[in-house]
């Protein structure tokens, strides 16, 4: 994601004034392809952050358990904006203090769910904002096991910008055992099943569980009709009752309908998040800090849904999972 952050910000006209990375091999290839002298190369942030005060940008690409210090160093030098990737950071409290922390500063702090910029969450939107469909009752993922804080996270984040309402509950089941993340032995994350509701009574609901190994498909369920969106494929298929019917009740769910199928470019790393950056820039319609907290927040509810019973938990109500620091990469 590094490189994706990096190319993302040359697309846009902008040039990196230095690069830090702990691996030195990562650095050197970082900056071969950004044409960065090495001395402006660092293989530790206190010294980049010195070297370079009051930037117009900082980019943060690393794991989240890093998140919070960056983000903090990056406030105190004077860094105009900041993109951090997701999770926004491993706990609660952590979120809070790179918020305070931002705001202290006057600094743009921006988490990367890039939904909004992408072509299988904007179309729907649209189509939803259309009124063909009626209000919005549930998202209902079934995927591969791709991670509650990994994947998991954007699409709290998707619910929330689609509902234009914060989720304020979970539920969660997990499958027995941490799923090892490729970047490092400290780190894991869940499988299974999770419930998140918004505050105006919206729901996701997520199947992922770890017998199943294939696919991303969101199938959005709403007063008058369905929209089935395959994210790996590129194509949404839906339908929609016939206006002349919509005074039915909902019990009558085999009125007549309209169906239609829509395909659309499949995603990549950098243009969404090029998007993202040209918003926070501006300064507006971005992915901010507090968005960023209430995905980490339904996350740490879900964790302790799971852990206590399985019973649903409030995001204002998490007692001391609001502290704790979760094994999130």
């Amino acid at each position: 994601m590094g490189l994706a952050h990096l190319r993302a910000a040359r697309n846009l006209g902008l040039e990196p004034v230095g690069l830090c990375d702990q691996n030195s091999e990562n650095l050197a290839k970082a900056a071969a392809e950004a044409g960065v002298d090495a001395s402006a190369c660092f293989g530790n942030s206190s010294a980049l952050f010195a070297a370079n005060p009051g930037t117009d940008l900082v980019l943060i690409a690393t794991t989240a358990d890093s998140h919070r210090t960056l983000v903090e160093q990056a406030a105190a030098a004077g860094a105009r904006a900041v993109l951090c990737e997701k999770p926004m950071a491993t706990s609660v409290a952590d979120c809070d203090a790179m918020i305070a922390a931002c705001e202290r500063s006057g600094t743009r702090l921006a988490v990367n769910h890039q939904m909004r910029f992408m072509d299988q969450y904007s179309r729907i939107k649209g189509e939803l904002d259309s009124g063909r469909f009626g209000p919005l009752a549930s998202m209902n993922v079934v995927a591969g096991c791709f991670g509650l804080s990994m994947n998991g996270s954007h699409y709290c984040e998707a619910l929330r910008w689609l509902c234009g309402s914060d989720i304020v509950s979970a539920t969660a089941w997990f499958a027995p055992g941490a799923l090892k993340n490729p970047r490092g032995p400290q780190f894991s994350d869940q499988a299974g099943e999770m419930r998140f509701e918004t505050a105006d009574g919206r729901r996701l609901m997520m199947s992922i569980g770890a017998d199943q190994g294939h696919g991303m498909t969101v199938t959005y369920a709403a007063r008058y009709g369905h929209i089935f969106v395959d994210e790996l494929e590129g194509v949404y298929y839906a339908t929609a009752r016939k206006p002349e019917h919509r005074d039915m009740p909902v019990t009558r769910y085999g009125m007549p309908w309209d169906r239609w199928e829509v395909r659309f470019p499949q995603a990549d790393n950098v243009g969404p998040t090029q998007a993202v950056i040209e918003a926070l820039l501006k300064g507006k319609d971005y992915p901010d800090g507090r968005s960023g907290r209430n995905a980490v927040a339904a996350l740490a509810a879900a964790w302790r849904s799971a852990e206590q019973g399985s019973g649903m938990v409030r995001v204002d109500d998490l007692g001391e999972y609001a502290n704790k620091r979760f094994p999130w990469a």
